[in-house]
């Protein structure tokens, strides 16, 4: 799968699909279950440690836009500092190269707001552990288009329908392709080549891929 092969598909509106609650519905639902089950232990261990870190909230709640452009409160460990929004802001004000950076890929490779904790977390991709609940309230699925949020959503042009077209997902093609190796453009590009071909042998596939991805931390820098 390559971002040529699915250039030309990007630009055609989505396919519909039922809004009934499916078997594929059920099925992500039911493995979500079990797998929260399974991690709830080491959940509520991570809770504990970031709480000890500073005080402050274990969970990190952040509006995002969903199926139909329905926002929802996406759910992650917290792993930056307590006031990171305004550090965020007083580095991008002064610093050319980080806001450069932020505007290429809405990330920053060196962000001040990251606790050590938190780096951790993100490198073995823990801080997503709580999406798992999101998956259970029928907010997002196992895999999916990343979640945006609604400040960007001016920046995803005609291809934000596609956003709205399926629930957003825990992972997805881009997460297993690079993740924060790729550009902005080159996301956008995976997730709307994700919703238009879409379908159960390429989720197990993404599935399939996650899991070494995440273990071997490929693309978490």
């Amino acid at each position: 799968m390559t971002e040529l092969t699915f250039a030309a598909d990007v630009t055609r509106a989505p396919r519909s699909r039922s809004r009934r609650l499916t078997s594929g519905d059920m099925a992500n639902a039911l493995l979500a279950l079990l797998v929260l089950l399974f991690v709830a232990p080491m959940m509520v261990a991570i809770a504990l440690s970031i709480r000890a870190q500073d005080g402050g909230p274990a969970l990190f709640r952040q509006r995002r836009v969903g199926r139909d452009g329905r926002v929802f409160e996406c759910l992650k460990f917290r792993t930056m500092v307590v006031d990171s929004e305004t550090m965020l802001a007083h580095r991008l004000a002064t610093d050319p190269q980080a806001r450069e950076e932020w505007a290429r890929i809405r990330k920053l490779r060196d962000d001040p707001r990251v606790t050590p904790a938190g780096r951790f977390l993100r490198r073995a991709s823990l801080d997503e552990l709580p999406q798992l609940i999101n998956i259970l309230r029928g907010d997002m699925r196992l895999v999916g288009p990343r979640p945006i949020m609604e400040e960007e959503i001016s920046l995803y042009g005609v291809h934000f329908r596609h956003y709205c077209a399926v629930r957003p997902g825990m992972t997805g093609l881009w997460q297993v392709s690079g993740r924060n190796q790729l550009s902005f453009r080159r996301r956008v590009v995976m997730d709307v080549a994700y919703v238009r071909r879409r379908r159960l042998a390429l989720d197990l596939k993404i599935l399939a891929r996650t899991l070494p991805v995440v273990f071997l931390q490929r693309g978490s820098s």
